[in-house]
């Protein structure tokens, strides 16, 4: 309940969460936060017409929503989804409105709602939001939608410095733990997701957690034996991991501007056993470049994560249309910032975890327009929908999250 308040006050998903990491419960607290959040806008048009007055209070608002839906999307006894949201705005001191909560919500049990009517609940995306996908996937959207309310899977991703993949699949098979394989060799996807300290060999660097589609970056960039490869926004540092174990000879250099982000990637490096050299910089200067251009270099740009909703679904309660535009600006600049650093014939992978074309071709457009010597081949492959400059997948039950990627390469002007 508090960690939902925290959402509802504009905290991050992950930082609201932080502190329910080790509570005793925590599968519960993170399905109810996550789940309250996916259906929010649905949530809280049902509760309104059962309400008198807007809901000032954050935490009650929040115990509402977290009985709501327990009671219209689990298969919670409504009588313990009831009591326990009153219990828990009672335990906060707020004994005044337990009367309030117990009677709204015992109403959803006696009379359930009706299917939502405006395009906000039936979509369960911002009216903004839903019309730009609608506007940019056509046809596509509805199904895009309604895979942002869905679950994502739990994708690996095998360290092979360490281990065969081969090797790791008997490990998850010993452990009873079901897979199938994945879009790329080293890549196994669970069946049903579990804490990572249950994945064999975690604490011991043997393997990952990073989505599909996230995965296709390190293969686009694809280094080769010693070649000067830069990773232009690092951190965590997922993308930059998977460049040193598909070639650990290449020389990789991985900057960020968040020290704690930062911090972070440095413990996951000794996890792993990657040595590779972590700066903290900023894409938009030059002060941390030794003035040697790159033959590769991975832009994977600040957005909006509107392709991860299925996983930071209070991305739709705090991104707004001016925070894209707001983005695709900040991208654009920063494609400008790093070209120099590249040498001629060499490659930039582009890509966001962005599903709207403001912050994908539209920024690469804008991008070929003002560079000469700029120019974007077609990606052939085997995922995604090809775009004008690049590829994007889009999420969908099973698979990876909602991903633009764009190759460009530096020729003469």
């Amino acid at each position: 309940m508090l960690a939902l308040a925290r959402v509802l006050r504009g905290r991050s998903l992950d930082a609201a969460l932080a502190t329910a990491r080790t509570h005793p419960q925590r599968a519960l607290v993170f399905e109810l936060v996550h789940g309250s959040l996916r259906h929010y806008l649905s949530l809280s048009e049902a509760l309104k017409p059962r309400l008198r007055h807007a809901i000032k209070d954050v935490e009650v608002e929040a115990a509402l929503l977290a009985g709501a839906y327990q009671l219209l999307h689990t298969r919670v006894k409504p009588y313990a989804a009831v009591s326990a949201c009153v219990d828990g705005v009672r335990a906060l001191g707020k004994s005044s409105a337990g009367g309030l909560v117990n009677a709204v919500l015992r109403s959803l049990v006696r009379l359930p709602p009706e299917p939502p009517t405006t395009r906000a609940g039936i979509t369960e995306h911002p009216t903004w939001l839903a019309g730009r996908i609608e506007q940019d996937w056509g046809e596509k959207a509805e199904q895009v939608m309604e895979a942002n309310i869905g679950r994502a899977p739990m994708a690996l991703r095998v360290n092979e410095r360490k281990v065969s993949t081969t090797e790791y699949a008997a490990l998850l098979h010993a452990a009873k733990i079901d897979f199938r394989p994945g879009m790329f060799p080293a890549t196994l996807v669970l069946c049903r997701a579990i804490p990572k300290s249950s994945l064999p060999g975690f604490a011991d660097g043997l393997v990952s957690i990073q989505d599909e589609s996230a995965q296709i970056a390190a293969h686009l960039v694809a280094p080769e034996s010693g070649e000067r490869v830069l990773d232009a926004c690092a951190a965590p540092g997922g993308k930059a991991f998977h460049l040193v174990e598909q070639v650990p000879s290449c020389q990789l250099t991985a900057i960020d501007t968040d020290e704690k982000r930062l911090a972070f990637t440095r413990t996951e490096a000794v996890r792993l056993g990657h040595d590779i050299r972590l700066l903290q910089g900023d894409a938009m200067q030059e002060n941390w470049w030794d003035g040697v251009p790159y033959d590769r270099i991975l832009v994977d740009a600040p957005c909006s994560g509107t392709g991860t909703l299925r996983r930071r679904p209070d991305i739709k309660l705090h991104r707004t249309a001016a925070d894209v535009r707001a983005h695709a600006s900040q991208q654009g600049n920063m494609l400008d910032a790093v070209w120099p650093t590249l040498r001629p014939g060499g490659t930039l992978v582009y890509c966001t975890c962005s599903i709207l074309v403001e912050e994908n071709d539209d920024v690469v457009a804008a991008f070929l327009d003002r560079t000469a010597n700029a120019a974007a081949p077609a990606i052939s492959a085997d995922w995604g929908l090809p775009t004008s400059y690049g590829r994007q997948t889009l999420p969908a039950p099973g698979q990876g999250d909602g991903f633009y990627f764009a190759r460009l390469v530096k020729v003469d002007a």
